[in-house]
């Protein structure tokens, strides 16, 4: 079974639609129920502990959940750094922490981090950091969980057409990132979820573990975004 936070829109509905379609297993949770959509907390451990054990044999984990934000240093607040990384950092560890435990030998999970987690942009300082944390988080839960036969890897994507980067990228917004693509184009969700895909089956991946793939049109290899 694929388990899928932040399945309910954006890079989550992408990655359960094309699961669902190659006849994967699947389970969704987002912070609202929606139509074969549980209602989860990603903060809440027991609520977590709750979904993943009323679902078959977990082999699978993509965590899709997460909160963005555009806000110069300055004016960013501790109240806001702190609600960001309380659902990006902690939220991904205690969904991740809480699957593996559940996984046999085999099993995968994939931190969706993104490329402000490996480069820097303005009016990111808490985006940006929490989505660094999620990078070294894969890093260490790689190593810690070799052993167990459990691989982790992250995804780090550049701007994609999603519900959540329409709400914060403007026309001037849109067209400084595009500038910086060397493909001049946002990515789909689609491709997202592609990646993830790749990452989750052993067939194809086994050998990749720790990894943090940049799936955003060469934008990680341009340099900073001022």
């Amino acid at each position: 079974m694929l388990a899928i936070t932040g399945a309910a829109s954006g890079l989550g509905a992408a990655l359960l639609a094309r699961a669902q379609a190659a006849g994967i297993p699947t389970a969704g949770a987002d912070r609202t129920a929606a139509p074969g959509i549980v209602a989860l907390d990603v903060t809440d451990e027991g609520a977590i502990a709750g979904w993943l054990d009323g679902l078959p044999a977990v082999t699978g984990l993509v965590t899709c959940a997460g909160i963005s934000a555009d806000t110069p240093v300055l004016d960013t607040t501790a109240d806001a750094f702190r609600r960001i990384l309380e659902v990006n950092v902690i939220g991904s560890f205690l969904c991740a922490q809480a699957a593996a435990r559940r996984m046999a030998p085999g099993g995968s999970i994939v931190l969706i981090s993104s490329v402000s987690g490996l480069r820097g942009s303005k009016g990111r300082v808490a985006y940006g950091a929490s989505k660094a944390a999620v990078v070294n988080m894969a890093q260490v839960m790689a190593i810690d969980l070799a052993p167990r036969g459990i691989r982790v890897n992250a995804i780090c994507p550049g701007p994609v057409e999603t519900p959540m980067v329409a709400t914060l990228h403007d026309a001037q917004t849109r067209a400084g990132w595009t500038a910086r693509i060397p493909m001049r184009r946002y990515g789909t969700p689609d491709e997202i979820a592609e990646a993830a895909l790749f990452l989750l089956d052993g067939a194809r991946s086994g050998y990749v573990n720790g990894h943090a793939l940049a799936v955003d049109g060469g934008f990680a290899g341009t340099g900073l975004m001022a």
